[in-house]
């Protein structure tokens, strides 16, 4: 639904537009000169305005440049009688989306008016995207096969097909927003807009402005009316990253929200949306609580459902298929094919990474950078990754407890053990006892922490 004013003072043109704009489900007002709709745009924002082109008083030149300066935002279609068609082009240079002729049948300007909101709704969507485009996105799909993965892609196809507000815990860089972006991509709304705000990266006021917009003069700089995040994601969904970090004064204006009402700053109409929002944080809600940082009724709004995100040590099965789907897109952004080898891939799984899939990411750009070959291999990963001796220990340990990956390698550990023994511990001999090359079994001692006994 958009919010269109009609200006002309032709009372029957202007009725039949109104009825017929209205029945196709917009919010529509008319007025009968350009100095009332001057006022009516001061009060309120509109996302197009439709104006006679000769009107008494300020005509529709007049009226596109203050529209123009004053809510730049809003679109502006011009009506215009025969004859006076280059004076509507030379408006159109001035910044007017369109302009019919006098007389148009109604389908045309209904026509007109569709084109137009929709290259409005186009202009916005760019705007945002353009602002979002410094925030690099881990990839484009969500991978995983892991069990604890399919749990997360069980509850997404769950709840994509309501309106459920969902809450998505998990350390950082463990992909909360790839969750967010799939919960929209599958929901009804997939066709709409998904704005992401990152709550902990701004200040109170800029905050505030940037969720609910404001009006003009509304505080020092406000040159303009602007639309917030809200606004944006009209019939689509928001994302609230970081919720936990929103300060109490921009909470209790997010409660309001619950009710699908906003206000922009500095204004006192209330402006009615249809948006789903979806929340994320790092942080423990409850214990925020306690500590009197989060509202306890904020927080049984947006945690009707939560989705618990998995840190990436509790997965490391699905570290392969994500190093493959970076090389991958890696390859396509920056031209440069690479693959890994069975050494630097086993060590990448033996790390804890407590920056999680981010921190994987970025080793995996950053070993394809530097590598001298096409292949990843041990010495072109990070000093932390190879490791010292208390970290192979540490991994050793890790892969003698758990899961089914970890007996695997149990089993393993075990068989060159005892081929070492009964060698010795001459590597030559038990290479070939095992049927493997000797470097192999080196990396694989070192990988297990085996070395012979004093």
């Amino acid at each position: 639904m958009a919010k269109i004013l009609i200006a002309d003072d032709k009372q029957g043109l202007r009725d039949v537009l109104l009825e017929a704009l209205a029945g196709a489900g917009h919010e529509v007002e008319g007025v009968e000169d350009g100095t009332r709709a001057l006022a009516k745009v001061a009060e309120k924002t509109y996302d197009l305005v439709v104006t006679d082109l000769k009107m008494p008083g300020v005509d529709g030149i007049e009226l596109l440049r203050s529209v123009r300066e004053r809510a730049p935002q809003t679109g502006v279609i011009l009506m215009t009688a025969h004859g006076t068609v280059d004076t509507a082009v030379e408006a159109m240079r001035l910044g007017a989306l369109d302009y019919v002729e006098k007389p148009f049948p109604l389908s045309a300007m209904e026509a007109k008016v569709e084109k137009a909101l929709e290259r409005q709704r186009l202009v916005s969507e760019n705007a945002y995207l353009k602002e979002e485009i410094q925030h690099r996105v881990l990839g484009d799909e969500i991978l995983g096969g892991s069990a604890p993965m399919k749990k997360v892609f069980e509850l997404i196809s769950k709840v994509s097909e309501t309106t459920t507000p969902v809450l998505i815990l998990g350390e950082s860089g463990t992909g909360k927003e790839l969750v967010a972006r799939e919960i929209h991509r599958k929901s009804p709304r997939a066709s709409g807009p998904f704005v992401a705000v990152n709550c902990a990266a701004l200040a109170e006021g800029i905050l505030e402005s940037e969720l609910f917009g404001h009006e003009k003069g509304s505080f020092t700089g406000a040159t303009a009316a602007k639309k917030g995040k809200l606004e944006l994601a009209e019939k689509g969904t928001l994302f609230l990253d970081e919720i936990g970090d929103i300060p109490i004064g921009t909470q209790v204006k997010l409660l309001r929200f619950q009710e699908k009402e906003i206000e922009r700053v500095g204004g006192n109409k209330t402006i009615k949306l249809d948006v789903r929002v979806l929340a994320a944080t790092n942080r423990d809600l409850k214990k925020r609580i306690e500590e009197k940082h989060f509202r306890e009724d904020l927080y049984y709004r947006v945690n009707v459902i939560s989705i618990q995100i998995p840190p990436l040590r509790d997965r490391r099965e699905d570290i392969p298929p994500l190093v493959t789907g970076f090389l991958e897109r890696l390859e396509k952004e920056i031209g440069r094919k690479g693959t890994i080898d069975d050494e630097a891939l086993s060590l990448l799984q033996m790390y804890d990474w407590p920056g999680n899939v981010r921190e994987l990411e970025n080793v995996i750009e950053r070993a394809l950078v530097l590598a001298e070959e096409a292949c990843i291999t041990a010495k072109d990963l990070p000093g932390e990754i190879r490791g010292g001796e208390g970290a192979r220990q540490a991994q050793a340990e890790y892969y003698e407890t758990s899961g089914l990956q970890g007996q695997i390698e149990r089993i393993e550990r075990e068989i060159i053990r005892k081929a070492l023994e009964e060698t010795d511990w001459n590597q030559t001999r038990a290479a070939q006892e095992l049927g493997l090359k000797r470097s192999s079994l080196q990396y694989k001692m070192k990988k297990y922490n085996l070395s012979k006994p004093e």
